[in-house]
């Protein structure tokens, strides 16, 4: 399974060529679209008819795993669906399941029912906190590595990508330095990721409180994407960030990882802070999405049901987070050439491998050497090459194979 915005990871930002190219088109969208050399690749075996194993899977409903099929269809069979009753936040009865979920999930008890916005992903919860907070070519701090698809998110907004890195010693870091380097009079938010994607890295209480500080200093938002939050592998719940009231802050998470139902398309930002901010942000937001509705009436009445789904998704997919990532620490055991670093949760594991060529390079030679689909660390902004990005929920078979065969390569 391809990565949102993979396929054309590492393509340049839009130009003005690749718009005059089209006169028709925006200059927003003026992308490099040449599907990089590790889709082609994959295109080429996929045509010679070879068939690999896949260590990129992000896709829970692929994954072998047990969902309570008749209880999420009956969900869907509501006849209050057949009403339409446009609600810009979304219907009452799903963000009081947003506001459930947060009670008890996480003891965010504060989370008051008008401050949930409801959207059909995080991606368009995305879009609405951007065109909220910035102008054209202004700018956010996002963190690095992180998630491909916010360049393609930003350039659809008008709005630049200014990186901070993550440094990484015995665990993921923010360089809050570099945070304070990067800042400038176009800079109007913050984003994190609790956890980030790929690394696992939560964000710690003393970078919590930093990232406050920084925001209050210069009058920035936080934007915080929890859509992983619920996967710690210690099992130790991680605080989340709705009730953060030191400045404002955009909360973002959904159906997709909570529940492992991306189909349902359903997500939500949870907006607290200053109450004037809060209020303000809030007033302006029901407008944006009082302007799309994206939002189907049988999903938002079924919220409750699929939120409950998390209790029986999650058991299970934590499991085989922490199966895989046991099979995977016994391997690196056995040699000295490559190091699983350090994950907190999330699903994914980052694994430092010997830099002797570029990622994407080595990616596709263990695609065509070992049959093996991984992704290189160059797709989430990696600083350096050495690094590869495996999937934890591929299935235990799959992965103990997969893994075997790429430190099969490495002479282990």
């Amino acid at each position: 399974m391809i990565l949102a915005g993979a396929e054309f990871a590492g393509a340049e930002p839009p130009t003005a060529m690749g718009a005059m190219m089209f006169g028709m088109f925006s200059r927003r969208t003026g992308w490099k679209l040449t599907p990089n050399h590790f889709t082609q690749a994959q295109r080429e075996l996929q045509i010679a008819g070879r068939e690999w194993l896949d260590l990129t899977i992000s896709n829970p409903t692929h994954a072998g795993l047990h969902y309570d099929e008749e209880a999420i269809m009956q969900a869907l069979i509501q006849p209050a669906a057949l009403e339409y009753d446009p609600q810009p936040k979304g219907l009452l009865n799903a963000r009081e399941a947003v506001a459930d979920y947060y009670r008890k999930q996480h003891e965010e008890f504060d989370v008051d029912l008008e401050s949930i916005v409801l959207t059909a992903s995080t991606s368009e919860a995305y879009s609405y906190a951007l065109r909220l907070l910035c102008n054209p070519e202004e700018e956010i701090l996002v963190p690095k590595p992180s998630y491909p698809l916010f360049q393609f998110l930003a350039d659809l907004q008008d709005v630049n990508l200014a990186p901070y890195p993550l440094l990484y010693d015995h665990g993921w870091q923010i360089d809050f330095p570099s945070l304070y380097q990067a800042v400038n009079h176009r800079t109007r938010a913050v984003v994190a990721l609790h956890p980030n994607n790929p690394t696992g890295s939560y964000v710690s209480a003393a970078e919590r409180s930093d990232l406050n500080a920084f925001c209050r200093e210069y009058g920035l938002a936080l934007i915080v994407d929890e859509v992983f939050l619920d996967y710690a592998h210690d099992g130790v719940p991680r605080p989340s960030f709705a009730g953060n009231r030191e400045v404002l802050t955009f909360t973002l998470s959904g159906l997709s990882k909570v529940s492992g139902l991306p189909q349902m398309k359903l997500a939500w930002m949870v907006v607290s802070g200053p109450e004037p901010e809060v209020n303000a942000a809030l007033d302006r937001l029901e407008v944006i999405a009082d302007t799309y509705l994206s939002l189907n009436a049988p999903v938002q009445l079924a919220t409750p049901a699929f939120l409950q789904q998390r209790h029986m998704l999650q058991a299970l997919l934590l499991d085989r987070l922490r199966t895989n990532l046991a099979e995977l620490d016994g391997r690196m055991a056995t040699q000295s050439a490559c190091q699983r670093l350090a994950v907190d949760g999330g699903w994914y594991a980052v694994c430092r491998v010997p830099a002797t060529q570029p990622d994407e390079e080595l990616a596709i030679q263990i695609l065509r050497e070992k049959s093996v689909l991984v992704h290189p660390g160059h797709f989430y902004d990696f600083a350096g090459d050495g690094y590869l990005v495996a999937s934890l929920i591929a299935s235990p078979e799959v992965f103990r194979e997969g893994t075997r065969r790429i430190l099969e390569l490495f002479g282990t």
